[in-house]
């Protein structure tokens, strides 16, 4: 099977109210105050946004499954693709968001992308991977460009993909590791299934615990791989496990349908030393609480956060506690090196009707305060976003939440949490109008621009008031597919300083900066990099490494 479909331009959806165009400087006035601020961008865009990822054009592309009947996107009249999944359905499960003009537009998508997973390609395509039914061996490709649609060839998965994960290498492959009752992983391009005996030891008994794992790329280009409870780091290569580290203090699961989340902490390039490499896991439900919630018991979420040092000769777990508990919410890297942990529930645990008490205040981590300072929480939204809801960061800084559809189908009254259609944006306080005056503008180099490994560049930029020069620092960030509350491929580097700043003018700047210098430290393909000051980052620039 292979499918390729293109819709005319003009057959998008708007609202009169836009945002910024995201190729401008932007400012917010009294929009993002302490703590943040909420922006609604869409009441509705006709679908649920169960999986996300953001593109080099800055367009976003959200989709969800296929499989539980109509939508409330439909089509051009005369322009009813055939859906193979439920032949009458005449509307759209995808949709490409322009985030420039907050518009819309739907996609075709024939075969069932249901707790699907993916990774963009080092040539900015999305590759897409796996689903249900029809759609679990089915590999999905999308190629930014104005009338682009999914590209659908299968099946080409050697086995069946459904709440997998995967991650992109340092040789231009990608991984694709797990999935309900497969205890292996595979490379796309297509080629041999290997066992991978870590997921069946971290699979409960009638809970599992260990889908969608945590799976990030070591400078030492081994895999780090935790599910459940514990976490290995793993030679792909050579087909070993490196090192198995200790199970995180108290046992309890972090993976769906436990559902925590977990970054890999910036990497400081700009030391003269090591690299230290550190993960982060918060959040997730207590042992028992699948079982529980099914039964119509709801355990308060885990407000707990685990992290390591993979780098150290003994890695142990340090445990913190968030000012609020949850289970469902997603950890994004911003620009300034900070997280952002974002939405969720407070009791429960994924899947459908079994989370309760939506969590609706986010909480900044900022990994280099003192233990016990690291906390902030912000201002809430009015919107619950539970299971099925997404998040990602877009290029001007805000964070773009969507979906939440605890249900089998689309429902919307006589139910604790309706099919939630609404896209919004989170802004941190970071856009706040009060520090307009000392946020960057990049001025170059272009965005769109090449860059290769281990290469000294001159970034430009502008700054109107008054500068701490010891305060910047420029950062790279590769953009992840977020679903399931886990950001596959989600990294930040902050890049080294190769000489001190050199003013220009009152208000302009050049400063050199080191590019990563190995595959290992920054797989190739698309980043976003930004200058930040006084922890305010500058809207983004896309480069491409490699």
């Amino acid at each position: 099977m292979s499918r390729t479909r293109e819709l005319p331009l003009l057959f998008c959806f708007t609202v009169f109210t836009l945002v910024p165009p995201c190729h401008h400087p932007i400012t917010f006035a009294a929009a993002a105050p302490i703590g943040g601020g909420w922006q609604l961008l869409q009441k509705s865009i006709g679908i649920s946004a169960m999986h996300m990822q953001l593109l080099y054009d800055d367009r976003v592309v959200i989709f969800d499954r296929t499989d539980f009947g109509k939508s409330n996107l439909s089509f051009p009249p005369g322009q009813c693709p055939n859906v193979t999944t439920i032949p009458s359905d005449c509307t759209a499960h995808s949709a490409e968001y322009n985030v420039a003009t907050n518009t819309y537009r739907p996609l075709v998508v024939h075969t069932d992308t249901w707790c699907s997973s993916g990774a963009l390609a080092p040539d900015g395509r999305l590759i897409q991977t796996g689903g249900f039914a029809d759609g679990e061996r089915v590999v999905r490709i999308f190629k930014p460009c104005d009338t682009c649609d999914w590209q659908e060839t299968g099946p080409v998965l050697l086995a069946p993909r459904w709440y997998a994960t995967n991650h992109f290498l340092p040789d231009g492959r990608m991984i694709i590791i797990g999935g309900r009752g497969q205890f292996n992983y595979e490379y796309y391009p297509k080629s041999t299934l290997f066992d991978f005996p870590f997921l069946a030891q971290t699979s409960d008994p009638n809970a599992e615990n260990n889908l969608y794992p945590f799976v990030f790329l070591h400078i030492d280009g081994h895999l780090f791989v935790f599910a459940n409870n514990r976490a290995i780091l793993y030679d792909y290569t050579k087909r070993v496990v490196v090192q198995t580290y200790p199970t995180i203090p108290g046992g309890d699961p972090r993976c769906y349908p436990s559902t925590g989340s977990a970054v890999l902490l910036p990497l400081n390039l700009n030391v003269a030393g090591p690299i230290a490499v550190e993960v982060l896991v918060c959040g997730g439900a207590p042992s028992g609480s699948f079982r529980k919630a099914t039964r119509g018991k709801f355990v308060g979420a885990l407000n707990t956060c685990a992290r390591i040092k993979i780098t150290d000769s003994n890695p142990q777990w340090s445990m913190e506690t968030m000012p609020l508990a949850r289970v469902m919410g997603d950890m994004l890297l911003l620009p300034n090196g900070n997280v952002i942990i974002i939405k969720g529930a407070a009791k429960g645990v994924a899947g459908w009707e079994l989370g309760r008490d939506p969590v609706l205040n986010p909480v900044i981590y900022k990994p280099h305060n003192r233990t016990r300072s690291r906390f902030e929480v912000e201002n809430p939204s009015t919107i619950p976003r539970m299971y099925h809801s997404t998040a990602i960061l877009l290029r001007d800084g805000r964070i773009l939440v969507g979906g939440s559809n605890p249900h089998d189908k689309y429902m919307f009254s006589g139910v604790l949490y309706p099919t939630e259609l609404s896209l919004e944006a989170y802004l941190p306080s970071y856009l706040d109008s009060s520090v307009s005056r000392i946020r960057p503008i990049i001025t170059s180099p272009a965005s769109q621009s090449k860059i290769a490994y281990g290469k000294s560049i001159t970034i430009g930029f502008t700054i109107v008031g008054r500068t701490k020069l010891s305060t910047i620092k420029v950062t790279m960030i590769a953009p992840p597919f977020n679903t399931h509350s886990f950001s596959q491929s989600q990294r930040l580097l902050v890049l080294k300083r190769a000489n001190t700043l050199k003013r220009i003018s009152k208000s302009e700047y050049e400063l050199q900066v080191t590019t990563p210098s190995s595959l290992n430290l920054a797989p190739p393909g698309y980043y976003l990099l930004f200058v930040v000051h006084q922890d305010v980052p500058s809207e983004g620039i896309w480069v491409q490494i490699g």
